[in-house]
């Protein structure tokens, strides 16, 4: 038997105890929204690209983007125009960016008691924006338009929750979905470009820094000098960049030990043991040993996501009843 809606996370003396419920609200809040804003992101990036592409390498692009966000395409023939509709608005698809911020806004309704007025006023405004925005005709004949609102309205979003929430419990845990969710596209990302390495071009690694908010950050640092080992390590292991695995893995692991602490948890558990073997592989990983075997490496980092998820839900959110009791 477990617990859910009515267990409480206990924290210090003098602090308010968080419902679990709350806290998966505030997890899969922010989930939500970061798939929303990554989607729309790609989605972004590869239609400008389309211009400078040759016809042949269209089909290619596409099934490269639907693999690096884990989607079986809909259909053996891609259609462009159904594709995006498919990946945009399309309310009976899970990966759309409709969906997905509908469930994020659906998620804080549940706790708008935790949550700062301002922050449900931003995320209900996108979200009647984006409905809106699916019944006309915009987001076909200015689809950039569509997708830079979510993109500003997820990065909008983000901003006020850091400047009108608490940095407590429940803050803890909407960066702890950001940066779980953020490695896991990240990772998906990189294993679909650098599975056809050999078929890409210079725009197409252009395209992949792009895709990650990190063209200009990675020309800072390497100056434009595109190299897919140079990208590699960039997206993988610079502890600067937020949409780097290993800043988002050392951001996950400080936020769940905050939690910890919050919870009053005395020694460390499964939770903070699987986050902080994610930052140690990712610490003292060298590009040259991972390029040998970037996709059993990249594979490993998603299977320690999925088990850092696994642990958050067993240690916080659907504990046994024997185990809220001992707390």
């Amino acid at each position: 038997m477990t617990v859910n809606a009515t267990t409480r996370l206990s924290g210090p003396p003098g602090s308010l105890p968080m419902l679990s419920r709350v806290a998966d609200n505030l997890y899969w809040m922010s989930r939500y929204l970061e798939r929303a804003e990554h989607t729309a992101r790609l989605l972004d990036v590869n239609l400008d690209q389309m211009l400078d592409d040759a016809p042949q390498a269209g089909d290619l692009r596409w099934r490269r983007l639907l693999e690096g966000l884990r989607i079986a395409p809909p259909s053996e023939h891609i259609d462009l125009a159904r594709l995006i509709r498919w990946l945009t608005v399309d309310q009976s698809n899970d990966a759309s960016i409709v969906y997905c911020i509908a469930a994020a806004r659906e998620n804080a309704r549940q706790v708008r008691e935790q949550i700062s007025s301002e922050m449900w006023q931003h995320l209900n405004q996108l979200y009647l924006q984006v409905k809106r925005t699916s019944k006309s005709r915009l987001w076909r004949t200015q689809p950039h338009k569509f997708f830079q609102m979510v993109k500003e309205g997820s990065h909008l979003f983000q901003g006020i929750t850091d400047a009108t929430m608490s940095h407590g419990e429940g803050w803890q845990f909407i960066q702890v979905g950001r940066s779980l969710e953020r490695i896991v596209q990240i990772t998906l990302l990189l294993d679909a470009y650098y599975r056809t390495q050999e078929e890409l071009d210079y725009l197409a690694w252009v395209g992949l820094l792009r895709s990650c908010t990190a063209f200009e950050a990675y020309c800072q640092f390497y100056t434009a000098d595109v190299q897919p080992h140079a990208i590699a390590e960039f997206l993988l292991l610079n502890e600067r960049f937020p949409h780097s695995v290993r800043f988002c893995a050392d951001q996950l692991q400080d936020e769940l030990n905050a939690v910890s602490r919050a919870a009053g948890v005395g020694s460390r558990g499964r939770v903070e043991r699987l986050a902080g073997r994610l930052r140690a592989s990712l610490d003292y990983a060298q590009v040259d040993e991972i390029m040998q075997d970037l996709h059993p490496f990249l594979n490993t980092i998603h299977r320690q996501c999925n088990e850092v998820h696994a642990a958050i839900y067993s240690h916080y959110i659907d504990y046994s009843v024997d185990a809220a009791l001992s707390r």
